[in-house]
């Protein structure tokens, strides 16, 4: 079975390395915001070239608590893609805002920059760009928006920790930037686990309370705040993998380009954004083919997955908003057309050819 993330490889390569430092962590005994969490803040935060990196829960809190630090609120509208994890608009609903739906640029599958500014309110506080599958928005564009239209920017970097664009690391260039290290994530740790950052002090000060019931200081609340708090064992995994993550995303991106070269061009493939480096946290192809594709990979013991079935837009946790089918054409062809083959640091060369040579036959 060729599985689309072998965390047992990774154990092979660096699990001595990973259960020293949880022992060490257990052995401290302070398990919540202890050492490492601070410690692996700092490491983030210098990696990411931020000046401050605010570790949570997990992805869907970062979000929430960016999106909360940024002062969106009931009644609010917050500009973002459909075609994505539903947390990028729970999120938001969490917060009592609006989701408003962009459609994506059918080649990136990001939000469609061209789009943007017809969306835009008096409402609009906010817009909510997903680097989906590890592959950078056009944040350059959506800057010069958010600048014209007063608007904060909240980056969803839950599937880009490592990506680049215009060489500034994802999470660095609008007003916060939210990440998961979901154990599937390019850099995961092994339950849930999250990160916010951002370059404005207040917002990083607001986060500090928004992550510990609104407290600064011991049985003192500032605010009504969260219970989200990345524990100190999980911020120790985080600590060592993050010396390997260049590694892991260099790898990621081989695998990818050998993909391209076996299968050649009888599907369809995430094109890179312009000035973007796509960290391929999903390897995605696009067919309309799909059923008979992953009836055969199945069959051959390979492993495939559909990131996302169902557009945000026509879920029914949402259909308060009114959307329905057609209104965002882009994001429904891909719900129905995409499939993600297993991509991850360890996989050798022969299996990617069987996988492949897998998918031509079933054309």
């Amino acid at each position: 079975m060729i599985p689309m993330l072998d965390i047992k490889r990774e154990l092979n390569d660096i699990g001595d390395e990973i259960k020293k430092a949880v022992d060490s962590s257990i052995n401290g005994t302070m398990f919540i915001l202890g050492p490492n969490v601070k410690k692996f803040e700092e490491e983030a935060a210098k990696y990411l070239g931020c000046k401050f990196a605010v570790g949570v829960a997990s992805g869907t809190d970062a979000l929430h608590l960016a999106l909360k630090a940024i002062g969106i609120k009931e009644g609010d509208e917050v500009i973002t893609t459909p075609f994505t994890f539903i947390a990028t608009a729970e999120a938001i609903r969490y917060c009592g805002a609006t989701p408003v739906f962009v459609d994506v640029d059918p080649d990136t599958f990001n939000i469609d920059v061209n789009l943007i500014e017809t969306k835009i309110t008096n409402k609009t506080k906010a817009i909510l760009p997903v680097h989906l599958f590890g592959n950078p928005a056009n944040m350059d564009e959506i800057i010069v928006f958010a600048k014209k239209h007063n608007l904060k920017v909240v980056e969803d970097c839950a599937q880009s920790f490592g990506a680049t664009y215009n060489g500034k690391q994802t999470g660095s260039i609008g007003d916060a930037g939210a990440f998961s290290f979901f154990p599937s994530k390019n850099l995961g740790c092994y339950g849930d686990g999250g990160l916010v950052t951002t370059n404005d002090e207040n917002i990083y000060n607001t986060l500090i309370a928004l992550r510990n019931h609104g407290s600064y200081k011991r049985y003192y609340h500032e605010i009504i705040g969260f219970n989200s708090r990345l524990d100190d064992i999980q911020a120790a995994i985080l600590s060592v993998k993050l010396k390997y993550i260049d590694r892991f995303n260099k790898e990621r991106r081989n695998v990818a380009n050998l993909y391209r070269k076996y299968i050649g061009e009888i599907v369809k493939y995430q094109k890179e954004t312009e000035n973007g480096l796509n960290v391929y946290h999903q390897y995605t192809i696009v067919t309309e083919k799909r059923n008979d594709i992953m009836k055969a990979l199945s069959e051959g013991g390979i492993a495939s997955a559909i990131y996302y079935p169902v557009p945000l837009h026509l879920q029914k946790a949402f259909e308060d908003l009114g959307y329905k089918k057609g209104d965002l054409p882009v994001a429904e062809y891909l719900a129905e057309n995409v499939i993600s083959l297993p991509i991850n640091p360890y996989l050798e060369d022969e299996e990617i050819l069987v996988i492949a040579n897998t998918l031509k036959t079933a054309f």
